[in-house]
């Protein structure tokens, strides 16, 4: 009987979201104004097993959500064959404008990019972010569909 070699590879949810955590871009595809998919590679962080991003709201990617509340999400690594894992997560986005929780997020994201240190005064970081973020939107991705791989499996 052939094996499903599909299935091998697949990763568990633990795996799934270790694996999104330590990643720290997503690209995220919508659906744009002429119907074509809409593509941008974006940070992002994990609020509640969720990816979440920072955006300005008047932004394409937004505005595509505005009017089709969906998008596709691929995250991936590895260079070669025997490593490369992924994602690919079908999504239902929700723009989420409440700033507690779009200023919440920046400063996950500059926590998780560098741009901020771990030494730095938090009153100061959450200013910061609240400054920057003053026209931003968050874009929350809740999972409808989820595909994985990991062919480090296959050894």
């Amino acid at each position: 009987m052939a094996r499903n070699r599909r299935r091998d590879i697949e990763m568990t949810e633990d795996e799934l979201q270790r694996f999104l955590a330590g990643e720290r871009i997503v690209t995220v595809a919508t659906i744009g104004p002429k119907g074509r998919p809409h593509l941008m590679p974006l940070w992002f962080v994990l609020r509640d097993g969720l990816v979440h991003i920072w955006t300005y709201g008047a932004s394409q990617k937004v505005r595509n959500v505005e009017r089709l509340g969906q998008a596709t999400l691929l995250v991936e690594a590895g260079e070669q064959y025997r490593e490369l894992r992924g994602a690919m997560l079908e999504c239902d986005a929700e723009i989420v404008t409440d700033r507690a929780i779009v200023d919440d997020v920046g400063v996950a994201l500059a926590g998780k990019h560098g741009q901020a240190s771990p030494g730095d005064p938090p009153d100061l970081v959450r200013a910061a972010v609240a400054k920057r973020g003053a026209k931003r939107v968050v874009v929350r991705f809740r999972p409808t569909h989820v595909v994985t791989w990991d062919h480090r499996k296959l050894r």
